[in-house]
């Protein structure tokens, strides 16, 4: 329900701190008191258009402040949650409008947009006005509400969720296609791919391993006559050793005689022979090594232009070739096998479809019988309406072709207000007097059905008085008894039935400064002389206060 409702600087409304009950409440006042700014208030609250005339003259900005109780299975709490607002005990929708036309949109303090404080507000409150062109008026919302009266929600789920699974089916089949037919037409490069690269084998890191190889060749290349010179100076025809080896011989036997004056120098060669001999064991150390064959070189070479020319021609480096011959195999096998396998998920889309079909045949079915039903319901209201020769339709289209997450149906609320004349959808065929009461029947049959839980209704009286006021006045009270109903009137006989009266009255402040808006709660007396008003006028009379007291006395 709604508790409060605060507003500043809006129009003529300064300050106004509102507390509203349950059941049904009644706002009354003199034409101009500030009925309908009140409601352009509330509206504002609830994600309306902003507009900067609504701010107070002078004033920077104007606020309005809508707290709301909810019950924890609500809707709206899930719309809260899902969109990371803090869902507390009580909502609060809070509105800024500034004098420059900019607005400001909070919800429990977290600020958010105007459409998302829309979406809350349209599910915690409908208003209904002559000129409604909200709630059940607009026919995006009839499907939803004979759903709700014909207490459709599980064939509605059931046809959603099959409509989802629909859908990804169809983008899996979707997505195959594109596949094969990719694959179907780049085939011939692709199998020409395969082999030329089958044949070639790259492997990841071949080509720095080349490229290595390829440099110690060359230097090694580079480096072979040297170690001919080398080789020539140490092992040739005048290699060192033998003499050195020969002369230390020959100083060895003369140390043998005796002569020892010889012995450092027999050990300064033999020293000298060791070195050499490892000079020569480095050499053939080296020359195993740097062992050079020209046709290594050119093979190396040749494989590393191969690799290189590949890469090129694929447009990737030659460690990406691996990758390439991977994704030519893959497309290979996706010609392969991807026509069994789109012919697989075809077959599973054709047994999705058919279930969709039978879930959603099953809910048009159900929504044919609520259609006749609910039309059945709002015109027994009808007559007491003074709307007796009127009839409700629930136009009901049915294409067995569509698919959609709603099912086949489309819904559209439609009303034919005289006999031999054309029916049509409510808003263009019934006149604002009308409508107000087609749509008031229609709340009374849906208000315990997927009804917001707080309606407004603005002057839907206008036009009527006596018996069909009464009846009016009777409906709202019945409705107060599910939902929490107010409603602008004019008709003491709605006034009436009210469990709570507001007055709307314009107040001056500091004697020639400016009007404002007040609202001030009436108890019985006031009450009393308030409904005389209504039934008199201007003068309120004696008679006028007695017919008053007795129209209070037998709706009590």
């Amino acid at each position: 329900m709604l508790n409060a409702l605060s507003v500043r600087n809006i129009v003529l409304i300064d300050q106004l701190d509102l507390a509203l009950d349950n059941g049904m409440t009644v706002l009354t006042g003199e034409t101009g008191a500030g009925k309908s700014i009140l409601l352009d208030a509330m509206t504002l609250a609830l994600g309306g258009r902003g507009d900067a005339s609504l701010v107070r003259q002078g004033q920077d900005s104007g606020q309005v402040v809508a707290v709301l109780e909810l019950a924890a299975t609500h809707p709206a709490r899930a719309l809260l949650r899902d969109n990371a607002i803090p869902d507390d005990e009580d909502v609060i929708l809070r509105r800024v409008q500034f004098a420059d036309g900019r607005t400001r949109a909070f919800i429990n303090d977290q600020p958010v947009s105007a459409s998302l404080l829309q979406k809350v507000g349209s599910q915690i409150v409908e208003i209904h006005g002559q000129h409604d062109d909200r709630a059940l008026v607009d026919v995006a919302t009839h499907r939803a509400a004979l759903d709700a009266f014909g207490e459709l929600a599980k064939p509605v789920a059931a046809v959603r969720d099959l409509w989802s699974a629909l859908v990804e089916v169809q983008q899996s089949v979707s997505e195959q296609r594109a596949l094969v037919a990719e694959a179907v037409a780049a085939e011939d490069y692709a199998r020409h791919a395969v082999e030329e690269l089958g044949k070639l084998k790259p492997a990841l890191g071949e080509e720095t391993e080349l490229a290595e190889r390829r440099q110690q060749l060359q230097q090694a290349e580079k480096a072979s006559s040297d170690v001919v010179e080398i080789d020539e100076i140490l092992n040739g025809p005048n290699a060192p050793t033998p003499a050195l080896a020969s002369l230390m011989r020959r100083l060895a036997r003369k140390i043998d005689t005796g002569a020892t004056l010889f012995q450092p120098i027999v050990d300064a060669l033999d020293a000298s022979l060791v070195t050499l001999d490892r000079t020569t064991d480095a050499l053939e150390e080296l020359k195993r090594e740097m062992a050079f064959d020209p046709r290594e070189l050119e093979e190396v070479e040749e494989r590393l232009f191969a690799l290189r020319a590949a890469a090129r021609k694929h447009q990737t480096t030659p460690d990406g070739l691996v990758e390439v011959l991977a994704k030519y195999d893959s497309d290979l096998e996706t010609l392969q096998s991807g026509e069994s396998r789109l012919k697989a998920l075809e077959a599973e889309e054709a047994t999705a479809r058919a279930r969709y079909r039978e879930a959603a045949d099953t809910l048009s079915n159900g929504r044919k019988k609520a259609a006749k039903a609910l039309s059945k319901a709002v015109e027994a209201e009808l007559p007491d309406l003074k709307l007796g020769n009127a009839r409700f339709i629930v136009d009901h289209q049915v294409d067995a072709d569509r698919v959609a997450a709603a099912g086949f149906d489309q819904i559209a609320f439609h009303v034919q207000t005289n006999p031999g004349t054309a029916a049509g959808p409510l808003l263009k065929v019934a006149s604002g007097g009308e409508l107000s009461r087609f749509l008031l029947a229609l709340k009374v049959v849906l208000a315990d059905r997927g009804s917001a839980p707080v309606l407004v209704f603005d002057e839907i009286d206008t036009g009527v008085g006596g018996a069909v006021a009464d009846a009016i006045g009777r409906r709202l009270a019945r409705l107060a008894s599910k939902v929490q109903v107010l409603t602008v009137t004019h008709a003491p006989q709605v006034a009436a039935r009210a469990n709570r009266h507001l007055l709307i009255e314009k107040q001056m402040v500091k004697e020639g400064h400016f009007m404002r808006t007040h609202v001030r709660p009436l108890d019985t007396g006031a009450r009393q002389e308030e409904v005389a008003r209504m039934l008199a006028g201007a003068e309120i009379t004696d008679e006028a206060r007695a017919a008053a007291s007795k129209l209070l006395s037998a709706v009590r």
